[in-house]
């Protein structure tokens, strides 16, 4: 049983972003110095097929400081064409040699004692900017932790339709989040709908790619830009210390266990969301399991950093619509999977802003 709502300490974690080592543009420091500038509690490292172990740890700069994790993105180099990429998370061991299989991968990750998600599962093909499609194809595999729900570069792959808009998204890279892909929802409502249990996260994606066009050259895009928008928020019992042994088992386990939301920070700080259960004998929150025992009912509360619009789903359909409130409840008396959506107007457009982690409601 998790403590109540109010009780929990939020952290803002980024994940899923490259250095050198792989094909990223930007030295582990250097990340760490964009985190701390933007004011991340952690981020989580992970080169494709490289296990970089050493620069783990806590970075300061006076009064601030950031938890650099290291973990790995993990793809079969030899399968044409490319899929089925993984985010590995805490196994704390080099696994790239098990990329010939995602199975055998998953296995390992957990015979490791790792955590594994299928990283940007809806990634398709761009011929305007000559990117492949990336998306996970091997759905058949079992014993995975969860999904990249959003993935900030491959949005961006998704929105570009022509040149002109590409050049226009390089200048404008404010304009590019709309959500996650709605083919990436289906997936995820659909593994949640078997019975699964599938923890979503946000990942960043971020390298800092050189583009030159002309006599113009840019990132796309800077770290800082990236660290201010998809993140990852952790519920955690007790707050980070500044242990790295400590507060990297902190959050791993919430990051696990689904005490966690996807959010849009760029619009407006998401910090202080919660969706959370309450029956007769438990209270819990995202990621949790509840009981509905017989003739009694649970009910839900939903609290928003400020008035948007927030969507109550059962199942991975609408259940109930709310605008303009902060404060939500809503009873039940049945059993299912319920998740929070929240959206709100940013650059005279509606943009997703929230997306929690579900309530298992098991009957």
């Amino acid at each position: 049983m998790s403590p109540p709502m109010h009780e929990h300490h939020e952290i803002t974690v980024n994940l899923h972003m490259h250095t050198p080592y792989s094909d990223g543009h930007g030295s582990h420091k250097q990340i760490a110095d964009a985190a701390l500038k933007v004011g991340l509690d952690a981020i989580i490292v992970t080169d494709h097929n490289v296990w970089v172990n050493g620069p783990e740890g806590y970075y300061q700069d006076g009064p601030k400081r950031v938890l650099m994790l290291i973990g790995e993105e993990v793809h079969d180099q030899a399968r044409n064409p490319q899929k089925n990429h993984m985010l590995v998370i805490g196994a704390e061991r080099e696994l790239a040699t098990l990329a010939h299989d995602p199975q055998t991968l998953i296995n390992g990750v957990n015979e490791a004692g790792g955590m594994a998600f299928l990283a940007h599962p809806t990634d398709p093909e761009n011929k305007v900017i000559l990117e492949e499609d990336l998306s996970w194809v091997s759905w058949e595999v079992q014993g995975f932790t969860g999904l990249e729900l959003w993935n900030s570069l491959s949005e961006l792959k998704i929105r570009i339709k022509n040149y002109l808009q590409a050049i226009y998204f390089v200048f404008n890279p404010q304009q590019v989040a709309m959500g996650p892909p709605p083919q990436t929802v289906t997936l995820w409502d659909d593994l949640l709908k078997s019975g699964k249990k599938v923890v979503a996260v946000g990942g960043s994606d971020a390298h800092a790619l050189p583009v030159h066009l002309g006599p113009i050259s840019r990132r796309v895009y800077p770290y800082v830009h990236h660290f201010r928008c998809i993140n990852t928020h952790l519920l955690l019992p007790e707050p980070l210390n500044g242990n790295l042994d400590h507060d990297k088992t902190l959050i791993y386990s919430a990051l696990r266990a689904g005490h966690a939301f996807v959010a849009y920070d760029l619009p407006a700080p998401t910090r202080g969301f919660r969706f959370a259960a309450h029956a007769r004998e438990a209270s819990v929150i995202m990621g949790d399991e509840v009981l509905l025992r017989p003739g009694q009912g649970v009910t839900f509360q939903i609290r928003l950093p400020e008035v948007a619009e927030c969507i109550l789903l059962k199942d991975g359909k609408p259940l109930k619509t709310w605008d303009n409130r902060e404060t939500l409840t809503y009873n039940t008396t049945e059993p299912g999977v319920y998740r929070v959506e929240v959206y709100r107007e940013f650059l005279r457009a509606r943009r997703g802003w929230i997306f929690s982690n579900p309530i298992y409601v098991r009957g």
